[in-house]
């Protein structure tokens, strides 16, 4: 290996240079778009404040009102407690970048989130973590199992996607929608997790009860006890109770978490 003199230093790598100074062009953005952009952007946040961000990676995606095709999601290369609503980057299904951004999106962003959004119009946002109770789920043979009041609004309804490596590929993206189905949650072995909603509240409002099933059932089992089960009747009851009391409950506590994040911290609506 070449030798580096001791009055020569290398240059230390600064990786490469992101203009987080810029934003995106505000015309043309209508006042729906711009409303999603904010939760979307909140989201992200939110999730930094809950410890469940990746460094800059995993993503978030909301579907753009109006414009059959295209979505929003996070630029490569900013943190979740740098995102902001101008800075969120507009993308087709295949991930071509629309209207002037001085951002990239990730290529497993739009391979993940493209498909699910054209295969699920009832999907508005999509959310895929990396937590570490998500991951430590992801790696458990049985999955998500029915132990908890939380992970039995997943009761049946829950789906599993096997590892294949980073998704960069469209073969993928078709395995990945077929696991998912119907569901609102999917668990990508070795992975992470992925939750889906009819707007971003829902999306992010399933992920917090996915990561707390999660967590529950992760500490629970590392303790080597005897862990007690609901009758299965009592699952399908309490599964039939989510649906029809709880179905829209993001309604009431998303506003809660954007006032949570507007008393902290409220330049995610930039």
């Amino acid at each position: 290996m070449p030798q580096t003199s001791a009055s020569q230093p290398q240059e230390p790598y600064r990786g490469f240079e992101l203009d987080t100074g810029r934003k995106a062009d505000p015309k043309g953005i209508t006042p729906e778009e711009w409303a999603v952009r904010r939760d979307l952007a909140a989201a992200y946040r939110l999730c930094a404040v809950f410890g469940w961000d990746d460094l800059i990676y995993t993503h978030i995606s909301a579907r753009v009102p109006g414009q059959p095709g295209l979505f929003l999601v996070n630029p490569l290369g900013l943190g979740f407690d740098e995102i902001t609503a101008s800075s969120l980057v507009k993308i087709d299904y295949d991930g071509n970048v629309i209207g002037d951004s001085p951002y990239k999106p990730n290529a497993a962003g739009f391979v993940i989130h493209g498909g699910i959004h054209e295969s699920r119009k009832d999907m508005a946002s999509v959310m895929h973590l990396h937590t570490v109770h998500g991951m430590a789920l992801s790696m458990l043979k049985e999955g998500l199992l029915p132990l908890t009041q939380h992970a039995l609004r997943f009761y049946k309804r829950i789906g599993y996607h096997d590892y294949e490596g980073i998704a960069l590929s469209k073969g993928e993206r078709e395995r990945i929608i077929q696991a998912l189905g119907t569901h609102n949650a999917l668990v990508l072995r070795n992975h992470g997790t992925l939750t889906g909603g009819r707007s971003v509240g829902a999306a992010f409002v399933e992920m917090f009860y996915l990561e707390k099933a999660a967590e529950a059932q992760i500490i629970a089992q590392s303790t080597g006890a005897e862990l007690t089960w609901p009758e299965e009747g009592v699952c399908a009851l309490t599964d039939q109770q989510w649906q029809d009391d709880f179905n829209g409950a993001a309604s009431r506590e998303w506003p809660a978490l954007l006032r949570k994040l507007d008393r902290s911290d409220p330049s995610y609506r930039d």
